[in-house]
């Protein structure tokens, strides 16, 4: 496990200066323009390179090396950083000039996101998967917590090129960890000797629909996050416009939702989840329904008493619902496959974000932020049931690969 904790460190200092940078974008936007569309839109501009590269990244990602991989996206999305820092120092800086950089940065981690889940079953046994996976999950949830509040004080104390150069620290330190790590190159079992882009794209979809269980949990998650789209990403409207627009609170928000986050990683490293993984990710959304209803209720008299509690469960279930998941298809899936699967199944996820964010983004202003979060709730009561049923699903994680 030593090199995968190497590679956890990498991954903390990388993630958090994103983090860093994209709670920055996204309070600038809302603090510049107070509009849920421009926001929204900023969102749809930063996923579109996953939604259109995802299915070519992938055979990239099988063939090449992982960590070159990581590295190279991490310098990439550096230097952007640096351009938006200069353009910021300059006083140049315009909305569209922020929608071209987080374009350009989600291309850099189109390809790194799926280099990184390919990576960890090559220096991880199965069998600490789950637990493994669940480190990844609280490092995310960590995240939550100092980047928000990190943000917030920064923005309150330097000017915003002084903010986003923390992606540069951060960016340097994480290609510092990465170089002398050793991550080995799967087995070819499932790719051709020649190198055939096309074909290996083509062998990818195919291996995902000739196993109904991986279609299933795929459409499964693009549901709910059609769903849940506009709600997650326009947090920041919540707070301008129910919660009096106190950068502080929306800090809080991401924070309590690390802590649940952190809480569900240390549940699962001491007890494992249920035997039956699916089980544990099922608990996890049943967790979050209640959760988003008691969000919709937020007003600045229960902030404290619902809404962060309610937040903090959400990250709970969040944490439940992600390790099993991503420990189920590590284990099921081909691990010179894995880089393939792994970029669709981004790629077909974030296809449905815009869909989402282009609907939340005018209800919200039309019929209020917090009509979204009740209508997520209402859409996993119905969802999840009729995912439960499908044997196919359930049985996923006793599929060979």
């Amino acid at each position: 496990m030593k090199k995968f904790f190497v590679l956890w460190a990498s991954q903390a200092a990388s993630l958090f200066g994103s983090a860093v940078v994209n709670f920055a974008l996204a309070w600038y936007l809302t603090r510049e323009t107070g509009s849920a569309t421009v926001l929204a839109t900023a969102l749809i501009v930063a996923i579109i390179p996953q939604i259109v590269l995802g299915p070519f990244v992938g055979p990239f990602i099988d063939r090449w090396s992982r960590k070159k991989i990581m590295i190279f996206a991490d310098l990439y999305v550096m230097l952007l950083t640096v351009v938006l820092v200069v353009l910021f120092a300059v006083d140049a800086a315009q909305i569209w000039h922020i929608y071209l950089i987080m374009m350009g940065r989600a291309i850099g981690e189109t390809f790194q996101f799926p280099a990184l889940g390919a990576s960890i079953p090559m220096i991880v046994p199965e069998e600490k998967l789950v637990r493994a996976n669940g480190l990844f999950q609280m490092l995310q949830s960590a995240i939550k917590i100092v980047a928000p509040i990190t943000g917030a004080f920064l923005m309150e104390t330097l000017p915003m090129q002084g903010v986003l150069a923390v992606d540069i620290l951060t960016a340097v330190i994480a290609v510092g960890c990465l170089l002398p790590l050793v991550i080995p190159r799967p087995e070819r079992t499932t790719l051709a000797v020649e190198s055939n882009h096309f074909g290996d794209m083509v062998q990818g979809f195919r291996y995902i629909w000739a196993r109904r269980g991986l279609v299933v949990l795929i459409g499964l998650m693009a549901s709910l996050m059609l769903f849940t789209a506009a709600p997650a990403s326009l947090m920041p409207v919540l707070v301008s416009k129910c919660l009096e627009g106190d950068v502080v609170k929306l800090g809080w928000l991401g924070s309590a939702s690390g802590i649940g986050g952190i809480a569900g990683g240390l549940a699962l490293g001491v007890w494992g989840g249920f035997k039956k993984r699916m089980r544990t990710a099922f608990l996890g959304f049943l967790i979050m329904i209640p959760c988003s209803v008691g969000v919709g209720f937020t007003s600045p008299a229960i902030f404290y008493t619902t809404t962060v509690p309610a937040m903090l469960f959400m990250g709970v279930g969040t944490a439940l619902v992600s390790a099993p998941l991503t420990a189920i298809m590590n284990s099921v899936i081909a691990k010179d496959m894995q880089g393939r699967v792994f970029s669709l199944y981004a790629s077909v996820i974030t296809a449905v974000i815009p869909i989402g964010l282009v609907i939340g983004g005018p209800v919200a202003d039309w019929l209020g932020i917090r009509s979204l979060y009740w209508i997520a709730a209402g859409a996993w009561l119905v969802i999840l049931p009729l995912a439960m049923l499908s044997r196919s699903l359930m049985n996923l994680e006793n599929t060979p690969a």
